[in-house]
């Protein structure tokens, strides 16, 4: 499987955001994953109120989710990144989030949407992914 990402002079730089202005990618898998939030596995919020704690907690959620079908970080491709009142002030908490686990080389595309609310009054943010996995021996 190959990934190549595109990020060109012309586009503004969305590496130091933690994410790639394109990816093309070829593989046997396509993986959609579910909005993750900062949900326990008994559903007790982590780290409400704080958003880079939250987003961590989300994205690790993604990789779990990600790993009970195969499939690594690595292999994500796309991200939809859901943010109740997102202000541009908080970015940071986001960015730092991402650049922690994709780190330079491995950033997915990302699309940033302000919500007026979640599906928990409580979340504040929400993360799904779109990943191409290798693996053409493996029958569903």
């Amino acid at each position: 499987m190959t990934k190549e990402r595109g990020n060109p002079s012309e586009l503004f730089n969305s590496v130091q955001y933690g994410f790639s202005q394109a990816v093309a990618a070829s593989g046997a898998r396509v993986v959609s994953v579910s909005g993750q939030v900062a949900w326990s596995a008994d559903q007790v919020l982590v780290g409400g109120g704080d958003l880079h704690a939250e987003t961590t907690k989300a994205l690790e959620n993604l990789r779990v989710a990600l790993r009970s079908v195969r499939a690594e970080l690595d292999d994500v491709i796309s991200l939809r990144i859901y943010i109740v009142d997102y202000k541009v002030e908080e970015s940071e908490s986001i960015s730092r989030a991402l650049k922690a686990f994709f780190p330079e080389g491995k950033e997915p595309t990302a699309t940033w949407v302000g919500v007026s609310c979640l599906a928990n009054p409580d979340f504040r943010i929400e993360i799904e992914a779109m990943a191409v996995v290798a693996d053409p021996e493996t029958q569903f």
